[in-house]
């Protein structure tokens, strides 16, 4: 394995390149695939802790976290990648995102007694549930908000599939027709979440480029992605294990070239600032309309953190 330094990459502390949080790039050399391996833990833990999420609930958004930080690994921007679900089923909403700079949030909308139901139907059975289950009929969306102010890139795709990573490859397959291989683990062991990734993408071979025909092509992809199959979640999910360590073990024959990683780390973007400015657009007496208990409460709902305002902190924002 060698490794180097991948164009357009931001570097990072070297003190924190052997974070447990990370993103690792990397390219197989000998077919020019390029890949992602994303390793979650404090980051991942600390968003679902800071809410109660049922563990159906708290599976899916991991998984959804997981996703974001392997898509917004492949694409070049300076701003914030934000995947979206929105379905009709007992999880409504999810909405996972990262910033270029590896900040991560995320946050689940969902009905309680859905979900309760959802869990009683299978008798305490642990096995995981599908998305038509969870989340209906619906749809996954991603968008890349550029810090320049820059046009606005979408994608959206219909929800299709078993898993959160199926409507993902679907999408792939339909609109980007880039042939994409993902696989996710997430798991809570000790009380407490980890989540890991390893996405493969073969480019469009422009011109002929690569040297290959396209018959060379194909064997490639095809063993990229029994060498992918064969990597288990026990592994994507083992603290201990070093990333490049597990890349070596799946890819070595491949000539497995690996670039700076990437640290993540839980980053909210909410402030009282922030929220102050928006309150203090709206007249006093429709912000007075929002009391309960005496006070005006808002709540991020991705940190959970609550703002409070009574009358004093009223006073103080409107003088």
């Amino acid at each position: 394995m060698t490794t180097d330094k991948e164009a357009g990459a931001a570097a990072e502390p070297a003190k924190d390149l052997y974070s447990d949080d990370l993103i690792q790039p990397f390219i197989l050399e000998t077919s020019g695939i390029r890949g992602r391996q994303v390793k979650l833990g404090d980051s991942l833990d600390t968003i679902i802790q800071r809410h109660d999420y049922p563990d159906t609930v708290a599976a899916t958004l991991a998984e959804l976290l997981v996703l974001a930080n392997l898509l917004s690994s492949m694409l070049k921007f300076s701003g914030i990648f934000t995947l979206q679900v929105k379905g009709d089923g007992p999880i409504s909403l999810m909405v996972a995102d990262v910033t270029s700079e590896g900040a991560l949030r995320g946050y689940a909308g969902f009905d309680k007694e859905k979900v309760s139901a959802l869990g009683a139907s299978r008798n305490g059975s642990e096995d995981s549930f599908s998305v038509p289950e969870l989340l209906g009929k619906g749809y996954l969306a991603f968008t890349v908000d550029q810090a320049d102010a820059s046009e606005r890139y979408q994608g959206i795709v219909d929800l299709e599939g078993s898993s959160l990573s199926d409507c993902m490859l679907h999408y792939f397959r339909q609109s980007e027709q880039i042939q994409t291989g993902l696989l996710v683990a997430v798991r809570k062991t000790g009380g407490r979440w980890r989540g890991g990734g390893l996405a493969l993408q073969r480019l469009p071979d422009e011109d002929g480029i690569s040297g290959q025909n396209d018959d060379l092509r194909d064997e490639d992809w095809r063993r990229s992605m029994i060498l992918q199959a064969s990597c288990t979640q026990d592994e994507l999910l083992n603290k201990d294990l070093d990333a490049n360590d597990l890349l070596f073990r799946l890819f070595h024959e491949e000539g497995v070239r690996v670039f700076e990683r990437r640290v993540v780390a839980f980053g909210c973007r909410c402030s009282r600032s922030r929220l102050e400015a928006v309150l203090s657009q709206m007249p006093r007496e429709e912000v007075e309309t929002l009391k309960v208990d005496g006070e005006v409460v808002a709540t991020c709902e991705f940190c959970n953190t609550d703002y409070r305002y009574d009358d004093a902190a009223l006073d103080r924002l409107f003088s």
